[in-house]
């Protein structure tokens, strides 16, 4: 049978192998030429379980008041009216009761997805210069620590192996970090790992034109009518633009994109080889080879913007110098990409209520390196069982 997906990020890519390895006939759509050039581009590289924790709580409600009129916020968000956007705060907040059990499905499926990368890796022969280090999260607020302390918990249900580290500790962890004078301790584990999403993205796709036979065609696709030749499933991963390929459908997906920047540092002469999250200053780091570190951070939510801004851009260069005193960020690449979020923060990945043989697999925001290899086998076995067909 025949199957259509929308859109060649990680998520398309990924369901598009899952498909294929189903015995689906499978057609990849993109406006792109090529795979994974939009926020599958330059994320922060980490595949992290340990960043599962949902954003809906009254203290990052409290952050982003606070950090209103802030140019170089970790979260800003623009004040312009936009009914799009207070509608989704608005369920964003409804949403606070259930972060708890969010954060540990989010977790556990994070978790999954490790297992399937690792095999996809392995039995295709891809190559995305992974590094696996683990995780060092680092505090220098007591609140944040103590809050660190609460998610572990949960993470520890969810089958995470997560602990407490020294500062002293995290130095050992990491030799090249200069911690700060605060700096309180971290948590730490083994399993998570780092990668370029983008080489990920573009070594399979080559995969599956060149072992199953999927075609790839650079076309946007602004309605699902223009596949006409598919009488099979459709599959829409178009990241922000799902939520309007959903309602020319007659399906509502709330989702809102919510802008991220890195910068990817080259030749860098002193760099950490371990992964690390400042939960305060909400910046990541990713070792990608020997030849480059990915520095990536900070939530603004200001409508379908992907312009880069200076002052966006500089505090992540300001962080990388002071956390890592010596590194050279002479030659810098900044990027800035749009995240796919819901109000609770999941991924939707569901068939429509309206047409039986649109599914959608979209709305991962920060976390879809992390989570759309789980989330792909899923909506695959979905469509198996529902689609009946036709």
């Amino acid at each position: 049978m025949k199957a259509a997906v929308v859109g060649a990020g990680i998520t398309g890519i990924t369901t598009a192998y899952y498909l294929a390895k189903a015995g689906y006939e499978v057609t990849i759509y993109d406006a792109r030429r090529y795979p994974a050039m939009a926020t599958s581009y330059a994320n922060g590289g980490q595949l992290s379980a340990s960043n599962a924790e949902t954003w809906n709580s009254w203290r990052s409600v409290y952050k982003g008041a606070k950090w209103l009129l802030r140019k170089d916020a970790p979260l800003k968000i623009n004040p312009m009216p936009s009914i799009e956007k207070y509608s989704w705060f608005f369920k964003f907040i409804k949403e606070i009761p259930n972060a708890e059990i969010n954060t540990q499905r989010t977790c556990e499926m994070a978790l999954d997805a490790h297992h399937l990368y690792k095999k996809i890796a392995h039995e295709e022969g891809i190559k995305f210069d992974k590094v696996e280090k683990g995780i060092l999260h680092i505090y220098t607020q007591e609140s944040e620590f103590a809050n660190a302390r609460r998610v572990n918990k949960i993470y520890n249900r969810a089958g995470l192996k997560r602990w407490e580290v020294s500062p002293e500790e995290c130095l050992k962890i990491e030799p090249a970090l200069v911690p700060p004078p605060t700096l309180l301790g971290g948590f730490y584990n083994e399993t998570d790992f780092t990668g370029d999403i983008h080489k990920f993205c573009i070594e399979l796709e080559r995969v599956l034109e060149d072992r199953y036979g999927v075609k790839y065609i650079q076309q946007e696709i602004t309605d699902l009518a223009q596949i006409n030749n598919v009488q099979g499933p459709i599959v829409v991963c178009a990241g922000i633009g799902s939520r309007k390929l959903a309602n020319k459908v007659g399906d509502k997906l709330d989702i809102y994109p919510v802008k991220g920047y890195s910068i990817t540092i080259h030749n860098p002469e002193i760099a950490p080889w371990t992964s690390m999250l400042d939960d305060e200053a909400k910046i990541v780091t990713s070792r990608l080879g020997k030849d480059r570190l990915r520095v990536a951070g900070t939530a603004e939510f200001t409508g379908y913007n992907t312009d880069i801004i200076q002052s966006r851009v500089s505090p992540l260069i300001e962080w990388s110098n002071k956390i890592f005193p010596g590194i050279n960020t002479e030659h810098v690449t900044p990027w800035a990409g749009l995240r796919p979020m819901t109000p609770n923060m999941m991924p939707v990945v569901k068939q429509s209520a309206k047409d039986n043989r649109v599914f959608y697999n979209s709305g991962h925001g920060h976390l879809g390196w992390t989570l759309s290899a789980f989330t792909a086998t899923q909506i695959v076995e979905n469509i198996q069982k529902n689609h009946n067909g036709l």
